[in-house]
């Protein structure tokens, strides 16, 4: 079967529909899985464990928060800055309040400055890893437990930093169902 002219064309358009159409779905993870793997975009990295490597070098860690425009919290650092030895671990808190008569709920973001220090930023435990939920009128300490990666010193693009800002910002997000059940319950 052979296709005249127009058929050609449509069957040429439909094609090319289909392949940008599917460039555009797989875009997101890709992306996403190409920022945890390089650091792109100060993306940080997640680890079990931490550092068995602890080096004399010392690097400022510098701790930033925001708000989306939408966001009726309250968010802060409760330290500005750390200093410590290049693989050890340091624990950070930041304070959050729900200034509001209602609960709402929250997901933090986050990313690291220099974005080339984004890759060698290790999160061992933090509160971005999940959503938060704040009553009305409460106030909660929340942990981030992280190392820089030693390695961070043998890359001759990041070797030279000498401080690296970790930056949260909150965005307002739904209220999970089985909260809002288990909420709905105690009326």
């Amino acid at each position: 079967m052979t296709l005249d002219r127009n058929q050609k064309t449509v069957a040429q358009c439909v094609g090319v529909v289909l392949i940008m159409g599917s460039l555009a779905w797989a875009a997101v993870p890709l992306y996403d899985w190409f920022c945890r793997v390089t650091g792109y975009g100060g993306t940080t990295n997640v680890s079990e464990t931490e550092s068995d490597v602890i080096l004399d070098r010392t690097i400022l860690v510098r701790f930033d928060a925001s708000l989306a425009r939408d966001m009726p919290w309250e968010f802060r650092p409760m330290q500005t800055s750390m200093e410590l030895r290049i693989g050890e671990t340091g624990l950070a808190f930041y304070e959050a309040y729900n200034p509001t008569d209602q609960p709402i709920a929250g997901t933090a973001s986050y990313n690291v400055a220099p974005f080339d220090a984004g890759l060698y930023f290790s999160k061992i435990e933090c509160f971005c890893f999940q959503q938060q939920v704040l009553e009305p009128g409460q106030r909660v300490e929340m942990p981030v437990t992280f190392y820089v990666d030693p390695a961070l010193v043998d890359d001759p693009e990041a070797n030279g930093t000498p401080a690296i800002t970790l930056s949260y910002t909150f965005h307002v997000t739904d209220i999970p169902e089985d909260y809002a059940a288990l909420a709905g319950s105690t009326d």
